[in-house]
């Protein structure tokens, strides 16, 4: 099957690279469908492949031995899986699975480190995307400690809107309770609060998003700095 060529591809960081770098990474690329509950890395052991996503959401997932979750970061097209082995590693302690189903590409470990070593631009791209991610999850640690559970909703609804097409989010209260490390009747009550002041619109399984910039106002200053933050080292967000 040839690789993709890059003015077919969605997903932003193979987007943006410049033609040279598209030429190292294209022929290691291969189409996958993401479906919903897809585990990509498992905590604890090998992983073989990343994944550049051209749509859906994955989520990085922390658990405790009790089995006690929370999620940590998130990623759409904007980004990629398994980015742990741009600094040599195959292996890490927490999850990566679909949140929200979509498609994309894989390439194998070997093949990514082999494009990065042949393209010095491919290698600088994906290493500040390793840098954006980090930004992410700081403010995911900001927000958990002064935000109230309505203010982290609003957060992680904004961060999943921007990763999909369109104002419908397939989002179930499970993961909900995942993204905000909460009890259900918890998600239940910040998202009928959030309701009810008209910014979204909740259905069993799906949440759409109304009123964007009064969620973004909601989120009092805990969204929005590392999504700039990729605008201005990487490119286009969103």
């Amino acid at each position: 099957m040839p690789h993709p060529t890059q003015s077919f591809v969605r997903n932003g960081l193979l987007s943006v690279i410049d033609a040279a770098a598209y030429a190292a990474i294209g022929p290691h690329l291969e189409p996958v469908d993401l479906p919903k509950g897809t585990v990509l890395i498992e905590a604890g052991e090998p992983f073989t492949h990343a994944h550049f996503f051209n749509s859906g959401i994955g989520s990085i997932v922390v658990s405790t031995a009790d089995s006690r979750r929370v999620e940590a970061g998130i990623f759409g097209r904007e980004g990629l899986s398994g980015f742990g082995c741009l600094l040599g590693v195959d292996q890490c302690p927490q999850t990566t699975m679909v949140q929200v189903e979509g498609e994309g590409y894989r390439v194998s470990l070997d093949g990514l480190r082999a494009a990065c070593q042949e393209s010095a631009s491919l290698r600088e791209t994906l290493l500040r995307y390793v840098h954006v991610f980090i930004s992410q999850t700081s403010y995911t640690s900001l927000s958990n400690v002064n935000q109230s559970v309505e203010g982290r909703l609003a957060r992680w609804l904004l961060m999943c809107h921007d990763r999909v097409t369109g104002d419908d989010i397939a989002l179930t209260h499970e993961f909900l309770s995942i993204m905000l490390a909460v009890q259900r009747p918890s998600v239940t009550t910040a998202l009928h609060m959030i309701e009810g002041y008209g910014f979204i619109k909740a259905r069993r399984g799906h949440i759409t998003i109304l009123e964007r910039d009064a969620l973004i106002d909601f989120a009092d200053g805990m969204y929005g700095t590392p999504e700039a933050e990729y605008r201005r080292l990487i490119g286009p967000f969103g």
